[in-house]
């Protein structure tokens, strides 16, 4: 299968990689599949973790990963075209039936399938709780479940900081490829922490062995390791404001339709 739009978008990110002097590497990157399905659960720190991600899976292999994304981003009169091009999948949020079934048949399909398990950007750097599809979808595809974490990858854009050029520019991003998750045909809440605990394991591994270990108090560390990030509860009360505007501005913004 040629894929002209996702071939132009991977070389076009190469290119802003460089410009941007960002060290984007893969570790232990080789546990992703040559062929056949998976699905990729990725930790979600940042807004570009899709890309990095991405990136090291088409360094190591030469493959290309269909994410789930939100449907809102499909919408977009730039961000649609690609995202339809690329053949990624669309999810609503409301009822995603459609989007899990579709990724199911992709997988079988033999596809690598992208995949955030905690639905949102989580700004306190620490993984939380997971969502259960993941697992879901790899159990009934009967493919392997990769966990991948992707640290640094934040400081160049995510949820509630807005770092200055400089800060985007010239620093490593790692992309640490975790053990596949095979015969996930059992519980899957309980997979889905065990899941998790992994997650973790390879954030702690990433932060552990990052190039970068600054002095002082940087917002783009833990609160564990001395950095200004939210706490999980901090965050957490973060979001739920988030969400309260937002409901806020849509039922103003419907009022104004029916008045």
């Amino acid at each position: 299968m040629t894929d002209p739009v996702y071939r132009a978008v991977v070389q076009t990110l190469l290119v802003v990689f460089r410009l941007l002097r960002l060290d984007v590497r893969g570790v232990d990157d080789e546990r992703i599949p040559a062929e056949g399905g998976a699905v990729l659960a990725i930790t979600h720190f940042g807004y570009l973790e899709f890309a990095f991600a991405g990136k090291v899976v088409w360094t190591r292999r030469r493959r290309y990963v269909r994410f789930m994304a939100t449907a809102v981003a499909f919408r977009s009169r730039i961000a649609g075209p690609l995202l339809r091009g690329m053949r990624h999948i669309p999810v609503d949020r409301r009822s995603g039936t459609g989007a899990y079934e579709e990724a199911v048949r992709r997988l079988r399909a033999g596809q690598l399938v992208g995949v955030f398990p905690e639905a949102q950007v989580n700004r306190a750097w620490v993984v939380g709780e997971c969502k259960t599809g993941a697992v879901r979808m790899a159990a009934e595809a009967g493919v392997p479940l990769i966990p991948v974490a992707v640290w640094g990858g934040h400081r160049v854009i995510t949820r509630g900081h807005k770092p200055t050029l400089r800060e985007r520019t010239g620093h490593p991003v790692r992309v640490h490829v975790g053990e596949p998750m095979v015969g996930l045909d059992g519980d899957a809440a309980k997979q889905t922490c065990a899941l998790r605990v992994r997650l973790q394991e390879l954030v702690d591994a990433a932060q552990k062995t990052y190039p970068e270990q600054p002095a002082g108090d940087p917002w783009w560390l833990p609160r564990t390791l001395g950095g200004s990030a939210p706490t999980p509860d901090q965050a957490a009360a973060l979001d739920a404001a988030d969400e309260e505007r937002r409901s806020a501005k849509a039922a103003r913004a419907t009022e104004g339709r029916t008045s």
